[in-house]
């Protein structure tokens, strides 16, 4: 019985996280312009890199993966990576450059100005996702910030914010995946209409 009250608390902790997504209405218009500046990124044939570190790492790579493969049904790809997956890259850059050099390195390699870079940290004060940010800002690249509630240091960085009302790390979390479908699935109907 214990353990049924708690999954009835964070299954209501989890809705009510989205509930407040869905009355803010400044959050609900950053996240249509962030859908915005997708389409038009593959509209113009832009890439999509991804980051994070963690949970936040999974989520990049399963929102890549839903632009690479597919999303609701079947179309061509669209050009989106997560920028973790390369391991290889991943522990040398770390050796030899450091953890917080390893994703800025990798924008520096694949991005160009006006591809769009998608850094997702519950802080928002991620050091190498920071970096990353800040590297694609200097390459003239289009930068989308997912965070939690104060967006951190990203907040003041990023071109568009998507800051998910709530500090507990595993609601915010279900709620990124949950833009990144919302994202995803607009993206997919509005280049490749049925």
């Amino acid at each position: 019985m214990e353990h049924q009250k708690r999954i009835e608390s964070i299954l209501s902790e989890s809705a009510e996280v989205k509930s407040r997504i869905l009355k803010d209405q400044a959050l609900l218009e950053r996240i249509h312009n962030a859908v915005e500046k997708v389409i038009h990124l593959y509209k113009n044939d832009g890439k999509l890199l991804l980051c994070g570190n963690g949970g936040s790492a999974g989520d990049a790579q399963h929102i890549a993966a839903e632009f690479t493969g597919r999303f609701y049904y079947d179309r061509p790809p669209l050009n989106a990576e997560a920028l973790h997956v390369n391991s290889s890259y991943l522990t040398a850059v770390g050796n030899d450059y450091g953890y917080d050099e390893i994703y800025a390195r990798m924008v520096k390699a694949q991005g160009k100005e006006n591809d769009i870079l998608i850094g997702i940290s519950t802080s928002g004060n991620s050091p190498n996702v920071l970096k990353a940010i800040n590297a694609a800002k200097e390459l003239g690249m289009i930068t989308i910030g997912m965070t939690g509630e104060s967006g951190g240091k990203m907040s003041g960085l990023v071109d568009v914010l998507i800051n998910v009302p709530s500090n507990d790390t595993p609601r915010i979390q279900e709620s990124h995946i949950t833009i990144g479908h919302i994202i995803c699935e607009l993206v997919e109907s509005s280049i490749f209409p049925k």
